[in-house]
């Protein structure tokens, strides 16, 4: 007997993103980093060790050109999870904060620009040759549909493990990618260094839905 078609199971291509933010930065002594590339602090070796359990083995590995990034992804290796080499993706570096860039908090706040609150600057304002949080949302989403894309090209299985070390502000415009945020609710989600952010990209032939499972769990 036949499944009626009501019940029939959809084929759907299901592409699972473990979001990783990088180490923490501490050369700058607090500066605003921005895109800029200083190095992290790889020396958490309780940390790594915790990331090596919980993210999955053998996952498409991908990174943002800063090195810190690349940084990250070698000491999570190091602590014994088996990656591929990683694949560089231009559209997943961090938020550029122009001029803002190099000076500490209070410094900006004498200028009189400074953070209102917990970030930099509202989800639609531009610092002076930066670029705002609105501004990185459409150009990460572009970045997620560039591999998903290229994947599915390759005859990609249909379900498939993404580990992506990157920034904050990425992972808080891929979770207003997720869930239909607007720049400013997305702000409210804390992500800190070494945490985790797991994100399903579900693709049918009723277009894609996303199934978000983790936000900013630490591997401690």
């Amino acid at each position: 007997m036949s499944t009626p078609k009501s019940v029939q199971r959809e084929a759907m291509a299901v592409s699972t993103w473990w979001w990783v933010r990088h180490a923490p930065v501490r050369e700058n002594n607090g500066r605003i980093y921005g895109n800029s590339d200083p190095n992290c602090d790889t020396s958490d070796a309780a940390s790594f060790g915790g990331l090596a359990k919980m993210l999955p083995e053998n996952a498409r590995l991908i990174l943002s050109p800063l090195k810190r990034t690349h940084q990250t992804a070698a000491a999570i290796a190091a602590a014994g999870l088996n990656m591929p080499e990683g694949v560089q993706e231009p559209d997943l570096i961090e938020q550029g904060f122009g001029d803002w860039q190099g000076l500490t908090y209070d410094e900006l706040s004498v200028e009189g620009s400074g953070p209102p609150g917990f970030w930099l600057a509202p989800g639609y304002s531009r610092p002076p040759g930066g670029d705002s949080f609105a501004d990185l949302i459409p150009r990460v989403a572009s970045g997620i549909d560039a591999h998903v894309q290229a994947r599915l090209n390759e005859g990609a299985p249909e379900r498939e493990h993404v580990i992506s070390v990157s920034h904050g502000g990425v992972i808080r415009a891929a979770l207003a990618i997720a869930l239909g945020l607007d720049a400013e609710r997305a702000l409210g989600f804390q992500i800190d260094n070494l945490s985790v952010t797991r994100i399903d990209r579900i693709e049918s032939t009723r277009g894609i839905s996303w199934r978000v499972v983790a936000v900013n769990r630490l591997p401690k």
